[in-house]
């Protein structure tokens, strides 16, 4: 259900990634040079969705979770008017110093309930180089979106948020680090290459939080994520969010979290708004064409590919169609990720075509479909990926194309998320319930 004013992960037009604002004057009147991350022209817009919300009068509801009158105005200035159920949970946890691991439905607004009490908390101003919090995440895309979320309330704080991950201008984070921030948003081997060559320390950070911890530990950045950890000498408080609480996250919880609270309000298998679930037995010719069938309906669509291989040739035949149809994947360099991100955020293109390395790096509210060009590997893949739709308490479709091999699969996906075990729906491209999906489950109704 929709709350009015209200989204844990929306964003306001103006805002720029990685610490840079709008108003670069400091208290003290000066000015500061910010500069983009990359060496070229300054990147417009978001990588996030272009969605604005209008500014609501303080306090917030987030008031009465106990944030300070400086974050809460923030929060009001960003047109955040009351808190999701995940941020009613953790945010008074974690607002009394408390370590915290939580779980929750994938888009419920995660950012906020780590972001806030890391920004209330944080009351003392950073020394060049020894940032006072730290939220590390598996992604550059994550790195760039929880700074998008955060920046901008932690200005009317007088604090600054940075993002550093690879790809983009080391030059630029380092002298963004020289002026000072009180909490950057990090991937692991960027941040550990700063801290080796002394450009960074840790010794001051009092607040960490690991975001998206099992996506960390299955991409096989746990020693790296360890060794951080060890590295905050000063850490007082470890908070951690992750889908799932159990394997290698278990063991970080074990051994770096002092008895924490745990905050989970739904099922791991839960996902946020209503997400309509569509298996649909495809000939492997034709699955490109229904896509393009389900694009003239739902005008946002987000098809996930296995391979980069896969990525690239969905969307050359895609564009092949007439659809605006662009890949992202790890073999694309930085800019040229963010700049398909970018214009599918905006509407520019129709479908964004993506392996794995952006399901856990996509925070658009108004994906109106997932489509999975093959089942995914298990249910965690599911849902990881399928969470890019239905956020925020939108509706989302998540549709996947089955060939005639692939039932098996299916299945299993079927019974791991407690879905009918109904079998796939043929179809092929002509088929006019593509432009209007809902109607699959009327004719399975009738």
């Amino acid at each position: 259900m929709n709350q009015p004013n209200a989204r844990p992960s929306g964003r306001r037009r103006g805002s720029r990634p990685g610490g840079r604002r709008r108003d670069t004057s400091q208290s003290d009147g000066s000015q500061r040079n910010d500069r983009p991350f990359d060496d070229g022209p300054e990147r417009v817009g978001k990588l996030t969705s272009t969605n604005t919300l209008p500014a609501v009068e303080p306090p917030t509801g987030f008031a009465e979770l106990g944030v300070p009158a400086r974050i809460d105005d923030g929060l009001a200035a960003c047109g955040f008017a009351a808190p999701f159920a995940i941020q009613t949970e953790a945010v008074p946890v974690a607002m009394l110093g408390r370590d915290v691991c939580g779980r929750a439905k994938t888009g419920s607004g995660k950012t906020l309930a780590f972001g806030v009490p890391m920004l209330a908390r944080i009351t003392d101003t950073a020394e060049p180089r020894k940032p006072l919090g730290l939220v590390l995440v598996p992604t550059r895309e994550l790195a760039v979106q929880v700074a998008e979320v955060l920046d901008p309330i932690a200005a009317h704080a007088g604090q600054r948020v940075l993002a550093v991950y690879g790809g983009a201008s080391r030059h630029t984070q380092i002298e963004e680090l020289a002026k000072g921030v009180e909490l950057v948003v990090a991937t692991p081997l960027r941040l550990i290459d700063l801290i080796k060559s002394n450009e960074l320390t840790l010794d001051a950070t009092q607040i960490v939080c690991l975001d998206e911890a099992d996506r960390m530990a299955d991409d096989g950045f746990t020693p790296q994520v360890e060794w951080v950890l060890r590295h905050c000498t000063g850490r007082n408080q470890t908070m951690l969010f992750s889908a799932t609480l159990d394997g290698d996250v278990g063991h970080l919880i074990r051994h770096y979290l002092t008895d924490p609270v745990e905050v989970a309000i739904d099922e791991a298998t839960d996902t946020v708004g209503t997400m309509h679930h569509l298996f649909l037995a495809a000939h492997h010719m034709d699955k490109d064409k229904v896509i393009g069938a389900i694009g003239q309906g739902i005008p946002k669509l987000l098809v996930f590919c296995q391979t980069k291989r896969s990525c690239d040739r969905v969307a050359s035949n895609l564009k092949e169609l007439g659809v605006v149809a662009s890949a992202i994947h790890g073999d694309l360099p930085q800019k040229a990720r963010e700049r398909a991100l970018q214009r599918f955020a905006e509407g520019k293109l129709a479908v964004l075509v993506a392996t794995d390395v952006a399901a856990r790096g996509i925070d658009i509210d108004d994906i109106g479909a997932v489509v999975h060009y093959e089942p995914a590997k298990d249910v965690k893949d599911y849902l990881h990926r399928s969470g890019r739709t239905a956020r925020a308490g939108r509706d989302g479709w998540a549709v996947t194309l089955v060939e005639y091999n692939q039932h098996t699969q299916m299945r299993i996906l079927q019974r791991g998320m407690r879905l009918p075990s109904d079998p796939a729906i043929e179809v092929f491209s002509n088929n006019p319930n593509l432009r209007d999906l809902s109607l699959f489950h009327a004719d399975a109704t009738t």
